[in-house]
């Protein structure tokens, strides 16, 4: 069974939460971040990307960048800017994208679940990058950005949620650059409160979506906590971390698309008669760029022509819950055999991206510094529940959700 836990929440102002409201530190680079937040001193990303308000060249991991976390994130309290409740609540959050809804529950879940494989994984984590989260929630103190997770959809979960907003007007509204709605609702009725913990008693697992890394440094400071404290009873707030939780129907996987910078030494003309032993490859007829759609076949972009791949039958048995994923697919038919990409997730020639960028940013990305691209079908919820049941690990990269949680909504106080 899953367990939940209301809290007490730090967060923005109504007027104010769409000024705070900010990306995933971990979808843009410093740049990009020093360029969104201008004219912004409320950005979270003063939070998540300290270093953004330090000298350039200085190393994402310096401690000097955690510092400047934990005194931004101070700052945007004590100048009420951001405001802790002072009761346990459970919060509602309804992101909208294209007059698509989901809606999910803002609530801790426990670090025993995480250990104990109820709340199941999907991505293998890289210790460079756990690292850095677990020192940037232990030097603040707080869960900063909401782990993502799912769970096989619940009608009476459902029912409890949709009577509630449905009822009462969000406690905030705003719509943010990107046109993606978000709406907050804060649960403060007890009654309320204990249903909701109760229905989720019936949830057997619940799985990350996104936010490997995050659970696992939250995870991580909960221990190193536990280990330092000589009166540990387990109910402190340690022992839990942020998380939203939606609905496995309501959610949105879209492309994770992938361009490499050479052709490892073939030319054209090689590289895609070597394509063509394990892939039927037609040349697209159209302007457009290729876009998948059905399982098995790619878009592949090089020398300004798109291609429509086709896996053949012998590379794959649908019985096989990760050799049956194009991700795998296209990695080790195509990838590492053929342009030597062995390891994806430290190999420096390939790059990723998320479909919400388009096919375009792949043409524009092969003009610029790429070679070539491909275009992939998206990864189902079902196939990354079925693989975190069986216990696997997906490949780098499978999935990319839309739309994407806003950090500094909520912030989850560790002490």
């Amino acid at each position: 069974m899953a367990v939940i836990k209301p809290f007490k929440a730090i967060r923005p102002t109504s007027a104010l939460a769409k000024k705070v409201a900010a990306l995933p530190y971990d979808v843009m680079n410093s740049e990009e971040a020093r360029a969104a937040v201008k004219g912004n001193p409320y950005s979270f990303l003063h939070v998540d990307k300290a270093e953004i308000d330090l000298d350039p060249g200085i190393d994402l991991y310096d401690d000097f960048v955690y510092q400047k976390a934990k005194e931004n994130l101070n700052r945007l309290i004590e100048d009420k800017i951001l405001e802790k409740d002072s009761k346990d609540n459970f919060y509602i959050y309804r992101l909208t994208m294209n007059s698509r809804s989901q809606t999910g529950l803002v609530c801790c879940t426990s670090i025993n679940e995480y250990i104990n494989n109820i709340i199941k994984k999907h991505e293998q984590t890289r210790e460079e990058k756990e690292k850095d989260r677990i020192q940037h929630v232990d030097i603040c103190d707080a869960n900063t950005g909401p782990i993502f997770l799912t769970y096989r959809k619940e009608r009476g979960i459902r029912n409890l949620l949709d009577t509630w907003t449905k009822e009462l007007e969000p406690h905030s509204s705003f719509t943010a650059q990107d046109g993606v709605i978000h709406e907050i609702w804060v649960v403060n009725e007890n009654d309320t409160i204990e249903a909701i913990k109760n229905k989720f008693e019936e949830v057997e697992y619940l799985y990350i979506a996104d936010g490997h890394h995050r659970a696992a440094s939250a995870v991580k400071v909960g221990i190193k906590r536990r280990e330092s404290n000589p009166t540990h009873m387990g109910k402190e707030e340690y022992n839990y971390f942020l998380s939203v939780l939606f609905a496995d129907d309501e959610l949105y996987i879209m492309d994770y698309n992938r361009v490499v910078q050479d052709l490892n030494g073939l030319t054209t003309e090689a590289f895609i008669k070597e394509v063509e032993k394990n892939f039927k490859v037609t040349k697209h007829a159209s302007s457009e760029p290729f876009r998948p759609t059905q399982k098995h076949t790619f878009g592949m972009f090089v020398e300004g022509v798109w291609y429509a791949l086709e896996a053949k039958n012998s590379l794959y048995d649908q019985n096989d819950t990760i050799g049956s994923l194009d991700v795998e697919i296209l990695q080790k038919y195509l990838l590492e055999p053929i342009l030597g990409i062995k390891d994806p997730r430290m190999d420096k020639r390939i790059d990723f991206i998320g479909g919400i960028r388009g096919l375009e940013e792949l043409e524009r990305r092969v003009s610029k510094d790429m070679k070539v691209a491909f275009s992939m079908f998206p990864t189902s919820i079902k196939e990354l529940m079925d693989i975190a049941d069986e216990g696997k690990m997906m490949p780098p990269k499978s999935t990319w959700f839309e739309p994407k949680l806003r950090s500094g909504l909520f912030i989850h106080q560790l002490s």
